[in-house]
């Protein structure tokens, strides 16, 4: 048994502790806006915060998941996420939206750390994480009026 702490609750998985955390998160948890990508944590589809830093649950093993805070899609919250969410809306930011969940959390975290980061800064940020939509420029375009919107 796995005790982690996910959006905010304790949950008990009874889960190998090699078993990736995506798939606790979708099969176990029923929280599936984190998305299977490539598995080999390349693409950024999985990426969830644990303690606040973006990581690639594909090859997060459970039994490492425990003790931190886990945050999905599901629970990203606070004045960050909603000026990232309302940009991502305003400026029409999906398409296809699989890689949305990841790309946001990416960019919830940049956004915590740096409220007013240059492109540099956005591109080592979102690195890993794969559109295949190629809707980088209106992504680098939400991440900035989210700055703005903040206040930055």
């Amino acid at each position: 048994m796995i005790r982690l702490n996910i959006n905010g609750q304790d949950r008990d998985v009874d889960v190998p502790g090699d078993m990736p955390l995506l798939w606790v998160l979708r099969d176990e948890l029923n929280l599936t806006g984190t998305k299977f990508g490539c598995g080999i944590a390349q693409c950024g589809a999985c990426t969830v915060h644990m303690d606040g830093t973006p990581v690639r649950a594909c090859q997060t093993p459970a039994e490492s998941a425990a003790g931190t805070r886990i945050t999905t899609i599901e629970g990203v919250s606070g004045t960050v996420a909603q000026a990232v969410q309302a940009s991502w809306q305003k400026l029409d930011v999906v398409q296809c939206g699989y890689c949305q969940s990841g790309q946001i959390m990416s960019a919830v975290a940049l956004l915590t750390d740096n409220r007013n980061p240059t492109d540099d800064d956005i591109d080592a940020a979102m690195d890993g994480n794969v559109c295949r939509c190629a809707t980088y420029p209106r992504i680098r375009a939400a991440i900035k009026d989210a700055a703005k919107a903040m206040g930055a």
